[in-house]
């Protein structure tokens, strides 16, 4: 009988060398509405969709904290996310406002950037 090999499965994601990570605890109750806004196909991610230089975004869910969140919006720098936040002020503060009412606590983790 010859050993089963199984092909190395390989995932392929856009390098992306500027992240945006907030943390957010989400209210009780709220998590499926939150996960829907947050996440890769919500509102965040079509609003920022508008931009080429928009990569992705991931929302993580924390196993052990309940309606503990991070997000992780990816951009291809820096200056290409503030000059969407700039441009763009008006619908990210309506989106922020809609969503203040499903949080506890926002926090900015840090902005990075990724080394090669």
């Amino acid at each position: 009988m010859c050993p089963r090999v199984l092909p190395e499965k390989v995932i392929r994601v856009p390098l992306a060398p500027f992240l945006v990570v907030w943390e957010f605890q989400v209210r009780s109750g709220h998590e499926r509405r939150f996960e829907d806004i947050y996440g890769p196909a919500g509102a965040w991610a079509k609003l920022f969709a508008r931009d080429p230089d928009y990569l992705r975004t991931e929302l993580q869910h924390d196993l052990y904290q309940p309606g503990r969140y991070l997000t992780l919006d990816y951009w291809r720098s820096e200056a290409a996310y503030d000059r969407f936040q700039a441009s763009n002020q008006e619908a990210y503060d309506a989106i922020d406002r809609e969503c203040e009412k499903l949080t506890e606590r926002e926090v900015l983790v840090g902005r990075f950037m990724l080394i090669p």
